[in-house]
């Protein structure tokens, strides 16, 4: 049943959300997948990480084996003392971090916006995957990079902010709730789930109208009809996906290949992998078809950053859409 072109189970899920949104230390944007419900007195973690499971099996639309993930340890269950203390303050910063790192921030995001059930979720770029893959090269910074210089580089692109000082508290905190999820993990190699999905190639090259109907379709309820996401008061419930309050040109949501992958894994909400593929790509490029706060490289001119950071087709930054230059400042 739809309602005003949106299913009931979509309404009914924003009015649920809306509603518990203003009460005080909310846990923002889990994933919706369900959970068994926990015991009186919970089992004790399992003595051998790591430990695997198998991810549900694909629709028939998409493509792949069924892969195993690792297991992060038990929610809700940090080890004792200052060390347990870290790693508490670390998950609340990634879950709310515009509260608990606000000097950092520039917009309404959270950590947990990109990666979904507090950095747990496999395909969603889970922090358990990330943890034991650095230091290593990135061919965006052209150098050798820590795990704490990662996590600035979160900070001045996709929460458009500024990189807290690399032994801050707040990095010291992010650092040690990643260490505490990936516990047992094996470290310099890519785990399955450990990261974004590689997206399948379009049947067709992807189209903005195209993606303009699956957005209004299947993600203005929770983002809005232009992009600003949702509030409940002073907390923002959804995040904004253009506009000044959203990522950066810089961030790495901007391309259309990361913005596709992340989407069809795990959108719409606790509905991933629903979208096909097309879709996928489609409300991708509509998504990053609008403008956005700047990148923090540019220098000179739009056509100058364009052509030193962005000189692909993944890439909107320096095309023109509806008469504008993306990226253009004024």
């Amino acid at each position: 049943m739809k309602v005003n072109g949106l299913t009931l189970f979509a309404a009914v899920a924003i009015v649920m959300t809306l509603g518990t949104a203003v009460g005080t230390n909310i846990v923002f944007q889990r994933s919706l997948q369900d959970r068994p419900a926990e015991a009186a007195a919970p089992p004790a973690e399992p003595a051998t990480p790591p430990m695997l499971r198998e991810t549900p099996s694909l629709p028939a639309h998409a493509s792949g084996p069924v892969s195993t993930a690792f297991v992060p340890a038990a929610e809700g269950r940090p080890p004792e003392g200052e060390y347990g203390k870290m790693v508490r303050l670390g998950e609340q910063i990634f879950m709310q971090t515009g509260q608990y790192a606000k000097p950092y921030v520039g917009n309404g995001l959270n950590c947990v916006n990109c990666h979904l059930d507090a950095g747990r979720k496999p395909d969603s770029a889970p922090l358990w995957g990330a943890f034991g893959r650095y230091p290593a090269f990135r061919k965006k910074t052209g150098q050798v990079d820590t795990f704490a210089a990662r996590l600035q580089g979160c900070f001045v692109y996709s929460m458009n902010g500024k990189a807290p000082p690399p032994d801050s508290e707040v990095i010291t905190a992010l650092q040690t709730y990643s260490a505490w999820l990936a516990k047992g993990a094996p470290v310099g190699t890519a785990l399955p789930g450990g990261g974004y999905p590689k997206p399948d190639k379009r049947p067709q090259p992807a189209d903005y109208l195209r993606g303009e109907k699956v957005y209004a379709q299947n993600c203005a309820l929770c983002h809005g009809a232009h992009g600003q996401g949702r509030r409940a008061g002073d907390a923002q419930v959804f995040p904004p996906l253009w506009g000044p309050r959203s990522f950066n040109w810089g961030a790495g949501m901007h391309r259309i290949s990361t913005a596709a992958s992340f989407i069809q894994a795990n959108m719409p909400l606790g509905r991933g992998q629903t979208l096909s593929d097309q879709e996928a790509w489609d409300v991708a490029l509509f998504m990053n078809s609008h403008e956005r706060p700047q990148d923090p490289r540019f220098s000179q001119s739009v056509a100058e950053t364009r052509k030193k950071f962005h000189n692909s087709d993944d890439s909107k930054y320096g095309r023109t859409v509806g008469g504008r230059v993306l990226g253009r400042p004024g």
